[in-house]
């Protein structure tokens, strides 16, 4: 699978054409607009200062339903 290079469209191709190892597309920006969009697809920007930004889409992704995580006692001692 190709990695799309985004546009100063607010768009993204669809997540199911992200690679094996979920990079979907490298560029754009980290505006409220484009990530609402992104986070409303499954998509999320990971990429380390100074490098392009990269858009991921894994499947399978993890959901975290905060009404079923269970706290150890440990953790909430910090």
């Amino acid at each position: 699978m190709p990695v799309f290079l985004l546009s100063d469209k607010k768009e993204f191709p669809p997540p199911h054409l992200a690679r094996q190892d979920g990079v979907l597309a490298v560029g754009g920006d980290l505006s409220v607009e484009r990530l609402l969009i992104a986070y409303r697809m499954g998509i999320f920007p990971w990429f380390s200062e100074g490098q392009p930004i990269i858009w991921w889409s894994p499947d399978p992704r993890l959901v975290l339903y905060p009404q079923e995580i269970q706290v150890s006692k440990s953790l909430k001692k910090v």
